[in-house]
C-alpha cells in the first residue's frame, strides 16, 4: 500500500476516501488498491462503457470514470442516491461528473428495466458488482446478458472478511457477530462455487481487499 497504491492514488480519489471514511458507513468503500486494479483493467480492456451496482460515495466509480476515455460513460445504480450525492462534488472537481449516470432504486428492478430494451444486451463492456451480496445470484444473471461477449463481470467481497474461505466447519470468525453475517457467509461460499462451475465464463478470484471476482463473458 505505501510503496505502490498510496503513491499513485488520484488526488480526488484520496479526498473522496477520506470523506467517506468519515462517514458512519464508511466500511463499504471499495478501497484504494482496489481501485487502482479496477483502473488498470479497464485501460488494459479499452472499456469504454461501465456498469456499477451498489454505488454508496462513489470510490469506485470515481476511479472507473477517471480511467475511462472522455467519452466513456458510467451507469451508476444505487438504491439510495443520498449516499452518491456526498461524493459528487468530487466527481466535479475531478472533471468526470460529465461520465457518470446515475439510476436510483433496486439494483434488480433497474438491471430489469434496462434489459426490457433489447438495445442494452452486450451494451456495457465491463461491471462492477458491490450492492447487496444475497443478490449477486440475480445480478449475475442479468449481468451475463447486459454485458457483451469478452466483457468482464466484477464481485466485490467475495470473500466476506476472509470468512468465505474459511473451512465449513469453522465457527463465524470474530467479526461476524451477527445471524445476518453468518447468512452472507454462507451465501458467498455458494456464490463463488456457482460462477467458478459456470461455463458461461472465465473466473478468476483475487484476495485483493475484500476478495475481488472477476467474471469474463465467454458465450
Amino acid at each position: 500500500m505505501e510503496t505502490t497504491v498510496y503513491p499513485r492514488e488520484h488526488e480526488c480519489l484520496r479526498e473522496l476516501r477520506i470523506i467517506t471514511q468519515e462517514h458512519a458507513l464508511g466500511f463499504m468503500a471499495s478501497t484504494p488498491d482496489e481501485a487502482l486494479l479496477l483502473s488498470m483493467l479497464l485501460k488494459v480492456m479499452g472499456a469504454k462503457n461501465t456498469i456499477e451496482v451498489g454505488v454508496f460515495t462513489g470510490c469506485s466509480a470515481l476511479a472507473t470514470a477517471l480511467a475511462l476515455p472522455d467519452d466513456g460513460r458510467v451507469l451508476a445504480v444505487d438504491a439510495c442516491r443520498e449516499y452518491f450525492d456526498l461524493g459528487r462534488p468530487v466527481f466535479e472537481r475531478a472533471g468526470v461528473a460529465h461520465k457518470v449516470d446515475f439510476l436510483e432504486g433496486p439494483a434488480a428492478a433497474v438491471l430489469g428495466e434496462l434489459l426490457a430494451d433489447a438495445r442494452n444486451e452486450g451494451r456495457f463492456d465491463f461491471a462492477f458488482v458491490d450492492a447487496d451480496k444475497l443478490g449477486y445470484g440475480v445480478y449475475h444473471e442479468q449481468l451475463l446478458r447486459l454485458v457483451r461477449p469478452g466483457g468482464v463481470i466484477a464481485y466485490d467481497n467475495t470473500l466476506f472478511h476472509r470468512a468465505a474461505a474459511a473451512p465449513p466447519h469453522e465457527t463465524a470468525s470474530p467479526s461476524l457477530i451477527k445471524e445476518g453475517d453468518r447468512e452472507i457467509r454462507d451465501f458467498m461460499r455458494s456464490f463463488n462455487a456457482m460462477i467458478a462451475a459456470d461455463p458461461r465464463v472465465e473466473v478468476v478470484q483475487l484476495p485483493v481487499a475484500d476478495g475481488v471476482t472477476l467474471c469474463r463473458r465467454v458465450v
